[in-house]
């Protein structure tokens, strides 16, 4: 796997965190297709991602941390994250009944280049 790749990737989670949406975006292709985590579906662009983040962040505040990395294809790299979900003053929500408090999940990211064209939650 090309650690170049890897420290894209890091670096998405680190803005994400930081909520540095201009600092995701220039990781991300133009017309990116990013999974919508929230309603389903995918959200596509720049234009749309801000939205989807900005609404996203009115209502919760999600942190999300990759634990490992794995080459799935050429272009195709898996990330293990653990996932934790907030509320707007910071504490976890009360997250078992929502299945969102420290929960692993599987983050599939598909690069051309050194941009991510596609974001999938498996």
């Amino acid at each position: 796997m090309s650690d170049d790749r890897t420290l894209i990737i890091r670096r998405i989670y680190e803005r994400f965190n930081a909520r540095d949406i201009d600092g995701v975006l220039a990781t991300l292709a133009d017309d990116v297709a990013w999974a919508n985590g929230m309603d389903g579906g995918h959200v596509h662009g720049h234009t749309e991602l801000r939205q989807y983040w900005t609404r996203q962040w009115s209502l919760v505040s999600p942190r999300v941390d990759p634990v490992s990395f794995r080459q799935v294809s050429d272009d195709t790299i898996a990330v293990d994250v653990i996932q934790t979900v907030f509320d707007l003053d910071g504490k976890p929500l009360a997250g078992q009944a929502h299945g969102l408090t420290d929960k692993t999940v599987q983050h599939i990211f598909r690069l051309i280049g050194d941009k991510v064209v596609r974001f999938d939650i498996e």
